[in-house]
């Protein structure tokens, strides 16, 4: 299948060297006075210099803010906020993986909109515009620049805020898949797993359509393809730009069709357990598969994405199932990402908590089952051990 960028949410600008474009193309926002939202470590690995080169060289008046955090908090946006407004800035930069990406985007909200993020806690809650947004990933796995969404955490209960808008969303994304190259393996991993996960939920969501489809099935043929190529050897940058394409559509496929019962489960085992994210819906996400394959419309929907990828399988809905659950599975071992849950921090007594959180979250609501607090206990106790 041929991707057809008509359809993206938001345009990609795709390529290796394509940094070079980020000024000229922000310039033509019509903008002068621009943001730049990042983390100390994407500005450490030393991507930050050519891209402020290109941003200078056209007549852009940027300031840095490096200051981001994993998982950002509401804290995050508003110390963004305040380097916002003594920049005076009129666009924003999303420069890094998904934190530095949401962190600009919750930032948009509370500059133009005023308020607190917990008041755009679901969606189209902005009344106001909002400024220019840019994203640049820096990371293969969020799919955050396809994205209208911006996640935050809630610093005191820690659960994510999902504030959706689509004046939030990036007006193009660049994808220079040399800016992913300083990825350590292990953040390699965790990302490249979490845009596998983004491609196989969003195939079988209750909200899952024609178009929504085409970007799961090509983000998951993509990744499938190249995600062990990239860990054999990190310098192969055809293999990177393939992941992080595939990341991005995977992002689109979010944007038109939501995220399933591993996003829900996982989501309460960073928060409790600060469980790398993607490792945590890595570990979840076979189960989630069997369980969900369970209905005859899932399995068909499996079958569908598992033969679009090309993996082998008896030609069944239930082999299907079985042989995608035994790939994720087999993944997540080659990427040196499966362990128990008991050895990342979780007892057994954590598991009521953790299961009631789950069942609580919005992801969750556009699986093909609805999964109660028991199913989520299932799943928790299938991988405890």
């Amino acid at each position: 299948m041929n991707l057809d960028a008509s359809n993206l949410p938001v345009p990609l600008v795709q390529g290796e060297g394509t940094l070079s474009q980020l000024g000229s193309r922000v310039a033509g926002l019509g903008v002068s006075r621009v943001l730049l939202v990042t983390d100390k470590g994407v500005s450490a690995a030393g991507h930050l210099e050519p891209a402020l080169d290109s941003l200078k060289a056209c007549g852009c008046d940027v300031s840095v803010f490096d200051n981001v955090h994993a998982n950002p908090t509401e804290l995050d946006v508003l110390a963004c906020v305040a380097a916002a407004k003594n920049h005076g800035a009129e666009a924003l930069i999303g420069f890094g993986g998904g934190s530095s990406m949401d962190a600009a985007k919750g930032c948009n909200f509370i500059l133009t909109n005023g308020g607190a993020m917990s008041d755009y806690w679901g969606v189209d809650k902005a009344t106001q515009p909002m400024l220019p947004f840019v994203a640049v990933p820096t990371t293969a796995g969020t799919g955050s620049e396809c994205q209208r969404f911006a996640l935050i955490s809630d610093s005191t209960t820690h659960r994510k805020m999902a504030c959706g808008d689509i004046k939030a969303r990036a007006r193009f994304a660049i994808l220079d898949p040399r800016t992913t190259l300083t990825q350590p393996p292990f953040v390699a991993a965790c990302t490249g797993v979490d845009a596998v996960a983004h491609a196989v939920e969003t195939a079988v969501t209750v909200k899952r359509n024609s178009q929504s489809l085409e970007f799961s099935y090509d983000a998951f043929r993509r990744l499938s393809a190249n995600i062990h190529a990239i860990m054999r050897d990190p310098g192969n940058v055809i293999a990177r730009a393939e992941i992080q394409l595939g990341a991005s559509l995977a992002g689109a496929a979010i944007e038109c069709s939501m995220l399933g019962a591993a996003h829900a489960a996982a989501n309460p085992l960073t928060a409790m357990c600060g469980t790398i994210h993607g490792q945590a819906v890595g570990i979840m996400l076979p189960g989630v598969v069997r369980l969900n394959g369970e209905d005859g419309d899932a399995a068909a929907a499996y079958r569908d994405l598992t033969a679009a990828a090309g993996l082998p399988f008896d030609g069944t809905d239930r082999g299907a199932v079985t042989a995608l659950a035994d790939w994720l599975s087999a993944l997540l071992h080659d990427l040196d990402l499966h362990r128990p849950l008991r050895t990342l921090g979780v007892t057994r007594e954590m598991i009521p908590r953790l299961s009631a959180g789950a069942a609580e979250e919005w992801t969750g609501t556009f699986n093909p089952r609805r999964l109660t607090s028991d199913d989520f206990a299932r799943l928790y106790s299938q991988v405890l051990d």
